[in-house]
């Protein structure tokens, strides 16, 4: 199946398929807008070329058969036309089998053949067709089954240059049951276009037919162009003066070492995957992340910019010194290197602008000159003319050659020369920055730059040994120095050739020579004037692949809306999606740099801008190696690693080799782009190797932990949070990510009940969907739904499986159910049995109170949920109301436990401007509380009623929470339960303990009337709250009772009662206690009492904790596990 197979069929086949809708009264199924959804290939073309005149067994083969009911309109059959097709059987009579009469296997919508063969029905005789030996079967697996062969068309990305991209199946029309509806929409797995896409693929449709380049055309002339600069006609001898031929070939194989590096990793990323435009930084993106791209495309882009200005004054100069041979001036020597530079760039961006076909041509025009002009210096060299030995040409001699082999430094040192040289390797990148432009980059980028690099490390290799065989390091000129009788104290090489120079070197004023002449290598060639033009076209060469390179380069950042300002040159136009904007961008930062004519600061910069793409180019290598995602298999397999590494860390050395405070400035610029693009997080995906390694460190940190023992000291609150839908309950989210944020785990759990059958992709999906939400937020918490059957299984569920290894909840978190006397007392049961689940499972158990309440999902437009973030993916609904019953107000995940499948995603309703809900006072003050632990607590006190020891985890959180910024200005105070006679005792024993916790407090207050009775009108209202909860069962006969405790476990006994009356007084008391010393606090955090399971009932318990927290300020009721949290050990 291809591509092109699937859409050229479609239009035959509309015929058969509309009389066939007529006749048998079916649809056919798929998207007609997309015939390339996935289609079963039509028969065989060697099939269909049989006789026509023999007995088809299949001659329905190719039309469509809709597996949809008779009874669904015309409508939805249009809109689903081309999904799949299912083939017709006829009997060998050649009736065929009527469509309504298939058997079960064309009827599940997955094969023809049902356990490998078909039985038809006509007539009431049976036919039986062997799939594994019919050979139309051999020749069409997959014909008879919407399950899809693979296909290289599945795996393109939805903007694919190179083919169609083709859908197959989801999982859900294979597996689904036929009265669900599979098709819900034309995309598989979300793969929903976005405005970008729709744009590339608008491109992608254009540029068909666009000019493409191969390996030689496109990568090894352009690299070689490059690297073969200006350096080698003017500054190679000059460095073997300088260094002598020995040190010269090390110069020389140190730049081959690190752009052979280079060229090796770069071929490494090239062939892990298609590449698109963009070059390096293209390479560097998707394989490092939007940030290092970001930051090293943008620089790499301005680099190749200023580039063009360097080579275009470069040749200006050259033109301009000729021009002043013949006493030629426009205006003064500066001036004129100004006009031709602007000249020269404006024809240049003619020739770019005409096309990439136009600027091939140029390049291969001015490559012939340059190889012609290499030839013609080393033809010159083996024929020495004798009016040449006077400026120091001699010819290949070993004494010429055993003197130059040392060096002779003269206001130069090694790596001096060395970072004069370096710039000519800086070429490398010239094919890979077209990638876009390359018919096969993946091939053709490693052969192109790697063949690139050592032709033209030869040539200099070869240039710096024939240079320093054959030419002296000084001379003089004048043909008259020879050797006379008297000079007995000429020793050097050109005195045993009959010259003596003796008088210039003294006096170091020679003109001619290695040392002195840059323009030697005119006087060596055979024919002059072609030296020239190879200087020309040099740098004229390089000035065009500069020109090129920039543009496309910043064309495909801009596309990646990096940098949101500079979107509008990432538009491109014709056939080669030509960036021509960014062409005039690249001229006129060209032109204002050739007018500057000030290069030599600008020079050591842009030589250390490519080499910081070159050094993370090397460190993508490494760094995707180090993760060992199993995405990273390049077919180029000639790379390591630690060479990658070693060459990363080379270029950084060269880097300051060169220039240390460039370096410097280019680190610098680096950064503070990636510091940029990092704080602007670009909502970008590639799967880059950072992703990967973060991953693999997280795996491995994870593995770490469970051989690690847990010890008190490092014990933190992992909380499993019940609280819904994470937005409905801010106040509960907001407390609880105060002592978890940057200090244990946060596990937002929901459990999401279901009346029929649970949804599971909408719960996938919703899970994706809140944990957006909660990074948006910058709640460091993860977001676990789960389908149950009520609420303490799920809860049950969570307690049991939540988590990864040593990374598992230890404390169960909820909020307090307000209304719980509004609803039914079964909901209580189910409530109280949520916290002896914890304490069963180990947990540690925190309940959360505020008088207002906490669940405000109630409220009209209370939260944009999906915002920026789902637009972003093309999702164009907002949030506007969550409309969720309210008496589930209390309860942290009861939510769930009410509303069916259907129910279970907030409403949504499309972009229209709603007018503003006016909200009752008591939505008001609930919305004002929910809001009240994001804002900076003031001057106050966090009170802790530590009355019972349960590990310490009652005094570790409120050390926790005044730890934040937002909390820093609240105070501890310490409140502890004890006796009138012992209270300062008490007192000094909590101040020590506090103190070897080392955890500071403002006061501590012994309780010691904590056992006095509550005041009667106290003790009353608890009698009238519990009295419809009681099971009164002295009023009726022994088995009535039993049966109504057995029916509603949660009633009150009397005898209950009774038992724990001394219990019950002290809930009250101690409510008239707090109300006493801390109605003004800002937060409570208090021992929670137990109760015994299965002695005492849930109404009664929960009414201990409503008496116990009413009217009270924001409360946190918490219980430990009894394991100790706190330790005064080091």
């Amino acid at each position: 199946m291809s591509g092109n197979t699937s859409s050229s069929s479609a239009a035959p086949q509309e015929k058969p398929q509309q009389e066939l809708t007529k006749t048998s009264g079916l649809k056919p199924v798929g998207p007609k807008a997309s015939q390339s959804r996935f289609q079963v290939d039509p028969v065989a073309e060697a099939a269909a070329a049989e006789d026509k005149s023999k007995i088809n067994i299949f001659p329905a083969l190719g039309e469509e058969v809709a597996l949809s009911k008779a009874s669904e309109g015309s409508t939805r059959g249009e809109e689903s036309k081309g999904r799949f097709r299912v083939v017709n059987f006829v009997d060998p009579s050649g009736e065929e089998i009527p469509p309504d009469s298939a058997p079960d296997g064309v009827q599940s919508g997955d094969t023809i053949k049902s356990e490998g063969s078909l039985h038809s029905s006509t007539g009431g005789h049976h036919y039986y067709y062997d799939t594994h030996t019919n050979t139309y079967y051999l020749r069409t697996f997959g014909h008879n089954t919407i399950d899809a062969v693979p296909n290289i068309d599945f795996y393109r990305q939805t903007v694919a240059p190179l083919g169609e991209k083709l859908i197959r199946p989801t999982l859900s029309e294979l597996h689904d049951e036929l009265d669900k509806e599979p098709f819900d929409d034309g995309f598989a797995n979300g793969e929903e276009l976005t405005p970008a896409d729709e744009v590339t693929i608008m491109e992608a449709v254009e540029s068909k037919g666009a000019v493409k380049f191969g390996w030689v055309k496109g990568v090894l002339v352009r690299c070689m162009l490059n690297i073969w600069g200006v350096m080698l006609f003017i500054r190679m001898t000059w460095i073997v003066g300088q260094a002598g031929i020995a040190l010269a070939c090390v110069i020389v194989l140190m730049a081959m070492v690190v752009t052979i590096i280079t060229g090796l990793s770069t071929s490494a990323i090239a062939t892990n995957g298609f590449v698109r435009g963009g070059g390096a930084y293209y390479l560097i993106s998707r394989s490092l992340g939007p940030e290092f791209g970001g930051s090293i495309g943008l620089i790499f882009a301005f680099a190749n910019a200023v580039a063009v200005s360097m080579y275009v004054v470069g040749f200006a100069e050259t033109v301009v010194e000729l021009l002043s041979t013949i006493d030629a001036h426009m205006t003064d020597e500066l001036n004129d290197i100004r006009i031709v530079g602007t000249l020269t760039v404006i024809l240049l961006l003619g020739i770019s602008m005409a096309g990439m076909e136009w600027e091939a041509k140029a390049q291969i025009f001015l490559l012939i000159i340059l190889i012609t002009a290499i030839f013609n210096y080393f033809i010159g060299a083996f024929i020495p003319l004798e009016s040449k030995r006077a400026q120091g040409f001699f010819g290949y001699k070993v004494d010429i050659l055993m003197e130059n082999m040392v060096p002779d430094f003269r206001g130069e040192t090694f790596f001096s020369v060395f970072a004069i040289f370096f710039p000519a390797a800086t070429g490398i990148l010239a094919g890979a920055n077209i990638s876009g432009d390359l018919t096969d980059p993946q091939s053709a980028i490693p052969k192109g730059t790697l063949l690139a690099i050592l032709v033209t490390g030869i040539v200099y290799l070869a240039v710096a040994i024939s240079a320093g065989s054959c030419i002296v390091r000084d001379a003089t000129g004048d043909r008259n120095d020879t050797i006379s009788g008297q000079s007995v104290n000429c020793t050097d090489a050109a005195c045993k050739l009959g010259y003596d120079f003796s008088s210039c070197k003294s006096t170091m004023n020679c003109e001619f020579g290695l040392h002195n002449d840059f323009q030697i290598m005119s006087v060596v060639s055979g024919f002059g004037p072609l030296i020239t033009a190879g200087v020309f076209s040099a740098t004229l060469s390089s000035a065009l692949a500069s020109l090129v390179s920039a543009p496309k380069v910043f064309q495909a950042l801009c596309k990646d809306n990096i940098y949101p300002g500079l979107s509008v040159f990432a538009k491109g136009y014709g056939k080669n999606n030509e960036p021509l904007r960014g062409y005039v961008l690249t001229f006129f930062i060209g032109l204002a740099f050739i007018l500057i004519a000030e290069l030599n600061i600008i020079a050591p910069i842009i030589s250390n801008f490519f080499l910081a793409s070159y050094a993370l180019i090397n460190f993508s290598v490494f760094h995707a190696s180090l993760a060992n995602s199993p995405g990273w298999r390049p077919s180029f397999k000639y790379y390591n690693m630690w060479v990658s590494l070693a060459g990363a860390v080379l270029c950084c050395a060269v880097m300051f080799v060169i220039n240390w405070w460039a370096a410097l400035l280019t680190n610098g610029i680096v950064m503070a782009l990636y510091i940029y693009v990092s704080y602007k997080k670009p909502d970008v995906n590639w799967g880059s190797s950072m992703q990967a390694l973060t991953y693999h460190q997280a795996l491995s940190h994870c593995l770490h932990l469970t051989g690690v023992e847990d010890h008190i000291k490092n014990f933190r609150p992992q909380c499993l949070v019940m609280i819904g839908y994470p937005n409905s309950r801010p106040a509960l989210l907001n407390l609880v990510h105060a002592f978890t944020k940057s200090m244990g785990l946060m596990v937002c759990g929901h459990v999401r009940t279901f009346t029929r059958r649970p949804n599971f992709k909408d719960l996938a999906s919703d899970q994706a969907r809140y944990q957006r939400w909660l990074l948006k937020n910058r709640t460091k918490a993860f977001y676990t739904p789960v389908f149950a059957e009520d609420l303490r299984q799920g809860t049950q569920y969570l307690l049991q499986a939540a988590g990864l290894g040593r990374l598992r909840p230890n404390t169960l978190v909820i909020g307090f159910k307000n209304n719980w006397r509004d609803g039914e007392m079964k909901d209580v049961e189910t409530y109280i049995n949520m916290i002896h689940d914890a304490f069963d499972f180990q947990y540690g158990a925190v309940i959360l109170r505020l008088k207002e309440g906490l669940d405000i999902s109630h409220i009209q437009g209370q939260d944009e949920f999906l915002s920026s973030q789902e637009k972003v993916l093309g999702m164009k609904d907002i949030v506007v109301s969550i409309d969720l019953s309210k008496d589930s107000d209390g309860d942290s995940s009861k939510t769930s436990s009410r509303i069916s499948t259907a129910q279970s995603s907030p409403i949504i309703r499309k972009d229209k401007k709603i007018a503003p809900v006016l909200l009752s006072t008591a939505d008001q003050r609930l919305m004002e509380a929910s809001q009240q632990f994001q804002k900076k607590q003031g001057k106050g006190t966090v009170d802790v009623w530590w009355l019972f020891d349960d590990g310490g985890l009652t005094l570790l959180i409120p050390y926790l929470v005044t730890n934040k910024k937002k909390w820093k200005d609240c105070k501890i105070r310490v409140f502890i339960g004890g006796k009138i006679n012992r209270i300062d005792h008490d007192r000094r024993a909590m101040a020590a303990l506090l103190s070897k916790f080392r955890i500071s407090f403002s006061d501590i207050t012994v309780l010691g009337d904590i056992s006095i009775k509550p005041k009667k009108e106290n003790i009353a209202i608890f009698e009238e709250m519990i009295e419809p909860y009681k099971l009164k069962e002295d009023d009726m006969e022994q088995e009535t009772a039993e049966k109504l405790k057995a029916e509603e476990p949660w009633r009150i006994t009397d005898n209950e009662l009774e038992l724990y009356r001394a219990k019950t007084h002290r809930q009250v008391r101690l409510n008239e206690l707090l109300k006493e010393h801390s109605s003004t606090a800002n937060l409570i955090v208090m021992s929670m009492p137990l109760a015994r399971k299965g002695t005492v009932s849930s109404a009664l318990y929960m009414s201990w904790l409503e008496t116990l927290s009413k009217d009270l300020p924001p409360i946190l009721l918490v219980r430990g596990n009894h394991q100790s949290v706190l330790t005064f050990y080091s």
